[in-house]
């Protein structure tokens, strides 16, 4: 390799985002220094997705992509897919030059090295513990980053190839973790978002902690089949977080709704830093295809769970996931998720098309959905979730709250107005609408406000589709 210049071809999740971040960290300590020119690299490293097909066919295209155009690079796939098809890949694709797995990232500079001498790496390390490290560079936008505190999946969802690749769950220590927030906000990060498979089940493999709310009950008019702990893992880590001083927002991604710990909403309650962002994968509303999924709750206590969090925390927002086509879904199973939808009425959804993925136990359920009714499903879905979203933006008419900016709209000289695009509070980093916000370009005080990363007191004025509209104060 005739330079120390390598790009890094990112896939996938939040998660692996991380796992790409510190690749970055660990190369650096060797002289390498990551480029967004492709061309001018002698090293690619595609740090792949291998959760569902789509995705894997991404990965792989882009290293056979990568292959033809930049020919006198070494290739390195990294990530789920390099994971998941070591042992395959390393006999079969050839357009590759080495594989990693994400057991252990730091190994990435022993490939590197290998690569260099003229070797073809296959490294893959045992999922123990959390990958952790210097993250000199983030792969989010400015004032925002990720933190990962659990690794790994115990709930064994029918459908999901995750604990195939990512292993058991294994949790950080409280400590280390708001040493890294800590650090972050030194850094000048104003947005944490807290990351796992689960945060509903962090701290359950080194303490024994049941979930204070059991999603198996099945009345909405008491509580008889919950039990409460004195304190949740995660109560216990977002008290600990309430403690370091400054001014940040606390996001909390992916709570499984069957390990949902009721103490969370009053320890959100005791901190306004913690964001009422609540990010549940309900997955369908029926209670047939949940059971099949192999979760353990239904569709009368997901209902209560919601409504139970919008009567403690009025202000709360609810996001959640959707799989259609689940094997023998019929139509009536994918009306009462309709149902389900339009009754919790989440501010924001998403939609999957089921994926069957191999040795996980779904690959052996018959009755498959056709493609075609997939889509047409899907389609219903997201229409439903269009309105109900420009519904539930259109309460935060006349708010008064902070964006965080991500982007700077560029504006022509003489031009009186400019643009910002950025999110604020109930809008979560890729996945939720934008918030697009003037600001007057003659004001030297606002126009001194506007900077990548920076924060800016505005007014909600508008709702546009899934964006919001408003002007600088």
């Amino acid at each position: 390799m005739n330079n120390k210049l390598f790009f890094l071809d990112q896939h996938g999740c939040a998660k692996n985002q991380i796992d790409g971040e510190l690749i970055i960290g660990h190369l650096a300590k060797d002289g390498w220094v990551r480029t967004d020119e492709p061309q001018k690299a002698s090293l690619i490293i595609v740090n792949s997705c291998g959760f569902i097909e789509s995705a894997k066919t991404e990965s792989i295209n882009s290293v056979i992509q990568a292959r033809l155009q930049f020919p006198k690079a070494k290739i390195l796939l990294a990530g789920c897919l390099a994971e998941r098809y070591q042992e395959k890949f390393a006999s079969s694709f050839e357009e590759a030059d080495g594989f990693l797995g994400n057991g252990d990232i730091s190994l990435v500079r022993q490939a590197v090295k290998e690569l260099e001498q003229g070797k073809r790496p296959t490294i893959k390390a045992s999922q123990y513990g959390v990958c952790t490290g210097e993250r000199p560079e983030f792969l989010s936008f400015a004032g925002s980053a990720y933190v990962k505190i659990t690794e790994g999946c115990n709930n064994r969802c029918s459908f999901c190839a995750i604990p195939l690749i990512r292993g058991e769950l294994r949790s950080r220590s409280i400590e280390e973790i708001t040493a890294e927030i800590r650090i972050l906000l030194l850094r000048g990060i104003f947005e944490i978002n807290l990351i796992g498979q689960d945060l509903a089940s962090y701290g359950k493999d080194f303490e024994p902690c049941k979930p204070a709310y059991k999603a198996t009950d099945k009345t909405t008019k008491n509580n008889s089949n919950r039990t409460k702990d004195s304190s949740s893992m995660l109560a216990k880590l977002l008290e600990s977080i309430s403690n370091i001083e400054g001014n940040f927002w606390l996001r909390l991604l992916y709570i499984h709704p069957d390990n949902f710990p009721e103490d969370l909403i009053d320890t959100i309650k005791k901190d306004s830093r913690i964001l009422p962002y609540f990010d549940i994968p309900f997955q369908s509303g029926d209670d047939k295809i949940i059971l099949k999924m192999n979760r353990h709750g239904n569709a009368s206590a997901y209902k209560a769970l919601v409504s139970k969090i919008r009567k403690e925390l009025p202000k709360a927002v609810l996001r959640t996931t959707f799989l259609v086509g689940f094997p023998g879904e019929t139509e009536q199973n994918f009306s009462n998720t309709l149902e389900f939808l339009k009754d919790i009425e989440p501010d924001w959804a998403g939609c999957f098309a089921y994926s069957l993925e191999e040795d996980t136990p779904a690959q052996k359920f018959k009755n498959l959905v056709s493609e075609r009714n997939i889509k047409k499903r899907c389609m219903m879905l997201e229409n439903i979730q269009q309105k109900i979203t420009e519904k539930r933006l259109a309460k935060h008419r006349n708010e008064k709250c902070d964006v965080l900016i991500e982007e700077i709209v560029p504006f022509k000289e003489g031009e009186e107005i400019g643009f910002v695009i950025g999110r604020t509070w109930f809008q979560a980093p890729e996945v939720d609408g934008a918030s697009v916000i003037s600001y007057d370009v003659t004001n030297p005080n606002q126009v001194s406000k506007i900077k990548i990363g920076a924060r800016i007191f505005v007014c909600i004025s508008s709702v546009r589709g899934v964006d919001i509209e408003g002007f600088m104060l």
